[in-house]
């Protein structure tokens, strides 16, 4: 393995015990808007929001709005984002409810977070990755095919030089969700010839790994 390579697969594979949600103890001090959204009161959140700072940031720099991703309280991130809350505000290790949603292979909160206006395109995490690299990596491939139809950047490269399908097959397990994923981001049209910064190729890290479906897949997209 290169010598650059295993400390970026042990820093990345941590990628989502990254996100923090909120702890129980968090949970039980909040006030306001930030125990509004924690319970999933909508009402108290319309009954507030003009009297409070409705991107009021707790002590992990989440908005109200995060913590109703990270709750899935999705009448409650309606109310917060119609009373101003902004939908693309990212929380101390940079992510966004979308990537938060994505992290969770919580589609329905992903869906919800999407259509309030967070975006699929946003820079993301302490990689300056994207929500399509992160699910990639984890293999939620439901997810993926989501953030596609939204149009999710589909060869963004983050800091460690890897793109969405790249992440698919060195932090995959080339397992069916993993190969399904794959499968979705080549079918969609993502570079299958985009090296890592080392020059491998999705193809050649495919058939390193023993992962032969992969590399079909690959080969059949047109990979070299």
């Amino acid at each position: 393995m290169r010598r650059w390579l295993a400390p970026a697969l042990a820093a990345i594979a941590c990628a989502a015990q990254a996100q923090v949600p909120p702890t129980e103890a968090e949970l039980r001090a909040y006030t306001g808007l930030h125990a509004a959204a924690a319970k999933g009161d909508a009402a108290e959140i319309a009954r507030v929001a003009t009297r409070a700072n409705i991107d009021a940031r707790d002590g992990y720099r989440r908005t109200p709005l995060h913590v109703a991703a990270y709750r899935a309280q999705h009448e409650v991130m309606r109310a917060l984002v119609r009373a101003g809350a902004d939908p693309n505000a990212l929380e101390a290790d940079r992510y966004d409810i979308v990537t938060i949603a994505a992290v969770a292979d919580d589609v329905a909160t992903l869906r919800a977070a999407l259509e309030i206006g967070c975006r699929a395109s946003n820079i993301t995490s302490r990689y300056d990755g994207t929500a399509l690299i992160a699910a990639a990596h984890l293999g939620h491939d439901e997810v993926v095919r989501t953030l596609i139809r939204a149009g999710a950047p589909l060869d963004h490269v983050n800091n460690l030089g890897w793109t969405a399908l790249i992440e698919s097959i060195v932090l995959g397990d080339g397992g069916a969700r993993h190969t399904a994923t794959l499968k979705a981001l080549a079918e969609a049209g993502a570079n299958v010839n985009l090296a890592d910064r080392s020059g491998a190729t999705p193809l050649a890290l495919a058939r390193s790994r023993g992962y032969r479906e992969m590399a079909a897949i690959l080969e059949k997209a047109g990979a070299r």
